[in-house]
């Protein structure tokens, strides 16, 4: 009983530490990454990869083999003096052997090497699935940093509206404006109370988004850490660098690269894997064998005195020579020729593919750049008129018609300059992602 509330307090206390601790983005990458169904069966096929290729090296070692065979026998037998009776008998055999390959046609080394090229490869396939799902986790976490900041400006917005119901009311009362002033300056407090509604649907959303992909067991009262991003362009402008450099590092050190390549190698040995099938092949065998016969009815030699006395050794080489064998051997060269110029377009278009999705990167980014600049100078004079255009409402020199027009111009610059910095943001550290730096967020 005891164990058992233990085990409760444990529980407890670690979904209570889930609930209020904030995640950074590495916290977040890293529990993934630990946590992924997908990776730990990318990991399997690792562990299967390193199981072929221990069965491959230890086809090399001889093999050892015993039987045991059990006889009866009954009817009629010839004697010595041509005369017959019926003899019923039983043969018990005992025989150990072993065989030990001396040339396959260079089968067994060349399997070898495939085998360790396609262990090489399951691994960078690997690489390859985690670093996707870095990716994934980045994105799902900028959304969410990007949802914190839209909420937060709704809010603002909202708490102003509420601010401008309140000073219109004084207005109204002291027969400054009319009646349907007030009511228009409600309907905007209204809609903008909405609209903080729905940005806290929108973070509600992005954060089970990112507990799903971290494969959280509770997600209630999960958040993230907000971090500085300081100066956004100064601290990621050194990662917007021209195409060909970016593709020129990446194919280095990508793994989706590295695992087309290696399973290419792996396929040119499968090829003289294929190709041995032309060769002899040499295999040394040894055996031992005795037998017991028993002849019911009659007294023989006692078992012992039998085994040592019809006991025979044998040792021999066997050579195989293929003459034909029904084109079987062709056809497998045939297909693993077309085996290895498949897995050569493979890495070509995963090479094009990648050099594309760089070009892709780069210029995102640098639109992105150029739009995060534009609309912060929207903003500005989005700012500057909403301001003006609050003093004259305030003094009643504007209508609620003009004072909502520049609300919802400040309120959509802001907007899209928020949406511009992420997307910034992102772009930036997908070309760090293909230069092979680890992706964080400070």
């Amino acid at each position: 009983m005891k164990k058992y509330i233990l085990s409760c307090v444990l529980l407890l206390a670690c979904i209570s530490i889930h609930a209020q601790t904030k995640w950074t983005l590495r916290q977040c990458v890293d529990y993934a990454v630990q946590n992924n169904i997908e990776l730990r069966q990318q990991s399997l096929k690792v562990s299967n990869a390193e199981i072929n290729l221990s069965t491959s090296k230890n086809s090399r070692l001889p093999n050892l083999n015993a039987s045991i065979g059990q006889n009866f026998s009954f009817g009629r037998s010839t004697l010595q003096n041509n005369t017959s009776e019926s003899v019923n008998t039983s043969r018990t055999s005992f025989s150990i052997g072993t065989e030990v390959p001396v040339f396959t046609g260079f089968r067994i080394p060349n399997q070898i090497k495939a085998d360790e090229f396609s262990l090489q490869a399951a691994t960078e396939g690997l690489k390859k699935a985690t670093e996707n799902l870095e990716l994934e986790v980045v994105s799902l976490f900028l959304e969410v940093l990007l949802n914190k900041e839209i909420l937060k400006v709704n809010q603002e917005q909202a708490a102003l509206s509420k601010l401008q119901v309140e000073k219109t009311q004084i207005l109204l009362d002291a027969g400054k404006i009319p009646a349907s002033q007030l009511y228009d300056i409600k309907a905007t407090a209204a809609k903008n109370e909405l609209n903080v509604t729905t940005a806290e649907n929108s973070l509600a959303l992005s954060l089970l988004n990112l507990s799903q992909a971290l494969n959280l067991s509770v997600t209630e009262g999960f958040d993230v850490v907000v971090p500085d991003f300081g100066d956004v362009i100064d601290n990621n402008i050194s990662s917007i660098i021209p195409p060909d450099q970016v593709y020129q590092m990446a194919l280095g050190i990508k793994p989706h690269i590295k695992e087309a390549e290696l399973q290419l190698e792996s396929n040119k040995k499968l090829l003289k894997v294929a190709q041995s099938g032309y060769w002899p092949t040499l295999d040394f065998s040894a055996s031992y064998g005795t037998s017991y016969t028993k002849v019911f009815g009659k007294t023989g030699l006692s078992f012992s005195r039998q085994l040592g006395d019809y006991g025979s050794e044998v040792i021999g080489f066997s050579l195989k020579i293929p003459i034909f064998n029904r084109f079987q051997t062709r056809n497998r060269v045939r297909a693993a020729r077309l085996d290895i110029e498949n897995q050569n377009l493979i890495l070509d278009n995963t090479k094009l593919a990648l050099y594309k999705e760089i070009q892709q990167a780069y210029q995102k980014a640098a639109a992105a750049q150029s739009e995060f600049n534009s609309t912060g100078k929207a903003y500005e004079a989005a700012e500057e008129s909403f301001k003006y255009a609050r003093e004259r409402y305030d003094l009643g020199k504007s209508t609620v018609f003009e004072y909502n027009e520049a609300q919802t111009t400040l309120l959509t610059s802001k907007s899209k300059q928020i949406q511009a910095k992420y997307d910034f943001i992102f772009r930036a550290k997908i070309l760090d992602f293909y230069q092979g730096k680890q992706i964080d967020i400070q």
